[in-house]
């Protein structure tokens, strides 16, 4: 069985056994944390940082988490949402006012939030995702594929940009230097949003599919799935022949492994930490917004988060889902994953949060990590519970 570093307690000792099973498989490296009232109850990793398994993954060791950076960046807006500075019922043009062009005048926060604002596709150079004011000015001039608020389609690359530009405006901070200062600092999470270079040894490069090279693209992977599972990545699957939608543009995964990528802020796609730092950080929801004595929240604004904003069939992902605040919604239980494997679920009524990182890729149809993750956390709750 793999070696498995780090401390859990022995009620949840089902979680480094599956992270064991998966690395046994054939994955590269991975970390899984699960935290209860606020707390650790789980902090593993294990394997290799690189594909030619010769660096250890070490308790520091950060990776890109694709889509759960989603989550961080949601938080940016419902803490200004919480403290009065932000209207999610507000136009976006209110805090943007660039935004108005080409038909957008009623796009609300909350749509940008849940998807449904209409513009879902990155259809530019992947080179114009590292320059903000150019990402930005492209997504203003763009229009709306459909009435905002009336559809859902996930937005795999573009919603960071669309947050982001309105944290930009209301607090004169990029995305990244906002959840820095009010978020991962007061918590002491290891969690970045634009990777300074001095932290680049500390990156595990994600690792291509078996019999994939690293021009895999998240279209690909989205298209290699079913249904049922063509939620789980990042990428967004290529619009249909008889689509009117323009043609995203292809993202690999040589594009992600690039310092241009570590250095850029790409709010829904570019986030570095480790299990550890994504559960500390989704443990404010989780808890009520306040963890280990730092209140970021009020329980209002935890439960706007968890608001339905949009249900039914989602026009990217080809399969139904329900949206709130920048959280999908699984009955009670709420996050994201990314594409790769990266998952978190944060489960309020238990203050529990589980985050699996892995710099592993899987094809989506035979990825079940995250949920085999969170199956035994769930064992493990049980009986911290009885």
């Amino acid at each position: 069985m793999a070696d498995i570093q780090g401390s859990y307690d022995d009620l949840f000792a089902a979680v480094p056994a599956a992270l064991a099973v998966a690395l046994d498989e054939g994955d590269a490296g991975g970390s899984v944390a699960v935290f209860v009232d606020g707390e650790p109850v789980v902090d593993v990793w294990g394997g290799f940082a690189d594909a030619g398994r010769t660096v250890p993954w070490r308790r520091d060791t950060l990776v890109n988490v694709w889509s759960v950076t989603k989550t961080m960046t949601a938080l940016c807006a419902l803490v200004l949402a919480d403290r009065g500075e932000l209207d999610v019922d507000a136009p976006v043009a209110r805090y943007w006012p660039e935004f108005a062009a080409a038909g957008k005048e009623g796009v609300l926060v909350r749509h940008v939030l849940s998807h449904t604002a209409g513009l879902p596709d990155w259809v530019w150079p992947v080179a114009d995702l590292y320059d903000w004011p150019t990402a930005t000015a492209r997504l203003a001039a763009q229009a709306p594929q459909w009435e905002p608020g009336s559809a859902a389609g996930y937005h795999s690359l573009t919603q960071g940009f669309l947050v982001g530009e309105v944290v930009r405006r209301i607090t004169g901070r990029m995305p990244g230097e906002f959840f820095a200062d009010e978020i991962a600092g007061p918590l002491g999470a290891d969690f970045h949003m634009g990777l300074p270079e001095r932290d680049d040894p500390r990156v595990a490069p994600a690792v291509p599919p078996p019999s994939r090279d690293e021009d895999y693209t998240a279209a690909a992977a989205a298209t290699s799935a079913p249904p049922s599972e063509a939620g789980s990545p990042a990428g967004t699957p290529a619009p249909s022949a008889s689509s009117a939608s323009p043609v995203p543009t292809a993202l690999r995964v040589r594009d992600g492994n690039s310092a241009a990528w570590r250095r850029a802020q790409i709010p829904a796609a570019s986030g570095f930490g480790n299990a550890r730092s994504v559960a500390l950080v989704q443990s404010v929801p989780a808890c009520g917004g306040s963890v280990g004595g730092v209140r970021l929240l009020s329980r209002a604004g935890c439960e706007r988060a968890w608001a339905e904003q949009f249900a039914g069939q989602d026009r990217r992902l080809g399969m139904p889902v329900s949206w709130g605040l920048g959280y999908g919604r699984f009955g009670g239980t709420y996050g994201w994953g990314g594409w790769g494997g990266s998952t978190v679920m944060i489960e309020p009524e238990s203050r529990m949060t589980v985050a699996y990182v892995t710099n592993q890729m899987r094809e989506p149809a035979a990825d079940i990590r995250g949920m085999e993750m969170l199956t035994a956390a769930y064992d493990g709750l049980k009986g911290l519970r009885a």
